[in-house]
């Protein structure tokens, strides 16, 4: 549950679509969708996810 509330806090200030964020980060368009729901992401996919997210905000600044 941790990383869907890092991915909200992320959506909600960079004011970057779900389906876009999904797709640019994992190439999966109903991955927050599917986390809101249950989904539990692998550890794999948690590093990419938490590594999009950082190198999109080193990138903003």
């Amino acid at each position: 549950m941790h990383l869907l509330r890092s991915v909200e806090r992320f959506l909600r200030q960079s004011g970057m679509a779900p389906t876009r964020f999904g797709r640019a980060a994992v190439r999966d368009p109903r991955l927050v969708f599917d986390m809101r729901n249950g989904r539990e992401p692998g550890e794999r996919m948690k590093r990419r996810v938490e590594h999009f997210m950082n190198i999109y905000s080193q990138e903003q600044q």
